[in-house]
């Protein structure tokens, strides 16, 4: 993944109301106006913030008549997790040789003045 869509993904995840959406969406599609019920949003609103999960590449829209029916690609979120799994290893490497350092350093109160 170009790092400009890793950014868009991170972006998109980024809003509590664009997680909700997905959060929703992981049950199944939904209509745009399904979608929008439980939030103290316009149509409109909601609607930008489709705008930017479809962005990101996370949400699929598609004409069904009238109405538009989203669905959430979970493709989109491989490459930000290998991204989160490379660091979480990092991270917890680095913790545990700070652990292990701390762990053999002397007892303070084994020092003299």
């Amino acid at each position: 993944m170009v790092e400009h869509d890793l950014n868009r993904v991170f972006h998109a995840l980024g809003d509590p109301t664009r997680r909700a959406i997905l959060d929703r969406l992981a049950a199944g599609e939904a209509t745009v106006s399904h979608l929008s019920r439980p939030f103290d949003l316009s149509f409109a609103a909601v609607s930008k913030h489709l705008n930017v999960l479809e962005n990101a590449g996370l949400v699929t829209r598609r004409a069904r008549g009238r109405e538009r029916v989203c669905r959430i690609n979970p493709a989109a979120l491989a490459d930000a997790r290998a991204w989160l799994e490379v660091h979480e290893r990092f991270w917890t490497d680095r913790l545990e040789a700070l652990k292990a350092l701390v762990g053999t350093a002397p007892d303070s109160s084994d020092q003299t003045r």
